[in-house]
């Protein structure tokens, strides 16, 4: 089975995600991050899941889609992926250092 390791970057967005949509509503900020890890599991049993980002030079990262967010992430091999960096749909991917 595909191990799943978090960057330093992608659970600083996490943390980000959090505090911003806990000004609001702390419950919902924590259900938002239950569902944007979630999301991940099925990158055990399917690496390919996620589609190429097409904003992105590098052919090798892929993204998943969970609400409003798209979780980037890298095959490194058969037995390791690293979730890169969470990013809102609604901000411009390619401005971003990832």
């Amino acid at each position: 089975m595909v191990q799943i390791r978090w960057t330093h970057q992608s659970v600083k967005d996490l943390s980000d995600i959090f505090e911003y949509i806990s000004i609001d509503s702390e419950k919902y900020a924590k259900r938002q991050i239950v569902r944007i890890k979630a999301r991940t599991q099925i990158l055990k049993t399917n690496p390919m899941a996620g589609k190429i980002v097409p904003e992105l030079p590098q052919r090798d990262f892929r993204e998943l889609i969970e609400g409003n967010y798209r979780i980037i992430y890298k095959i490194l091999n058969d037995n390791r992926i690293d979730i890169l960096t969470i990013h809102h749909s609604a901000r411009d991917l390619s401005r971003r250092k990832i």
